[in-house]
């Protein structure tokens, strides 16, 4: 992979919606637990597109406009009201979703999406990927890239997007992170110990702790692309 040329690339890191809003240049949404893991898994098992949405009004009108779209989304971790699926890997793996449609929302991640307006071209990122972003970037060759950590409902800052961030641009800049198994393992404590609370497993399942992890699993990144329906993602290798 042909490394950034720092003299002439800026890399911003920021935080939450707030530091969606001043995100310039190629913008990285990053979304560790769960939105961006998940959506990587969903185009692994062949769905035929993603389209983020910022409101559960609007996944219930792309849903009674097209009954056969699925809706998958949460609100402070569980599942929405009405949706087929929660924000959940493990829960989606278990069902033949190929060649449907995803109406994705959640409280963090398709919100950094939706508020990244000042953006000349978003993708999303997550562990199982990053490897992927940073090839992308590579290649790209931006004059200004914006790595954004989405945290806790895109309002508390988050370990693991944080970890995310740092690793990406570790790779961006030549110096891959040493010491990133050990990193990821820690995560159990520092970010993800609610996927392990036994009386929570209905909202926070530990598999997804493991699936969301498993960083470099997947060689593709997901752009971010709008049409008269709104936003969208497409998968890119």
């Amino acid at each position: 992979m042909q490394l950034l040329n720092n003299d002439l690339i800026k890399i911003n890191t920021y935080h939450l919606i707030e530091g969606a809003k001043k995100a310039t240049g190629l913008t990285v949404i990053i979304d560790v637990f769960r939105a961006f893991s998940l959506e990587c898994y969903l185009y692994n098992m062949g769905v035929s597109l993603i389209r983020p949405v910022g409101t559960i009004e609007e996944a219930f009108a792309f849903k009674k406009a097209n009954p056969g779209y699925v809706l998958i989304g949460e609100r402070k971790g569980r599942k929405c009201e009405g949706f087929d699926f929660g924000n959940s890997p493990s829960e989606t793996a278990k069902h033949d979703l190929r060649g449907k449609t995803v109406i994705h929302t959640t409280s963090a991640g398709t919100q950094g999406i939706i508020n990244a307006k000042e953006a000349d071209e978003i993708i999303t990122g997550s562990l199982v990927n990053a490897k992927a972003v940073a090839r992308y970037i590579m290649e790209k060759q931006p004059k200004e890239v914006s790595l954004v950590c989405m945290g806790n409902g895109g309002i508390a800052p988050a370990k693991e997007d944080e970890l995310c961030a740092e690793y990406i641009r570790s790779i961006l800049e030549g110096a891959e992170l040493p010491d990133m198994d050990e990193r990821v393992k820690r995560l159990r404590y520092e970010g993800g110990a609610h996927f392990f609370d036994r009386q929570n497993q209905d909202v926070f399942p530990e598999p997804d702790f493991w699936m969301c992890i498993e960083y470099n699993k997947f060689n593709f990144v997901l752009r971010v692309e709008k049409d008269e329906k709104g936003f969208f993602s497409r998968l890119v290798r």
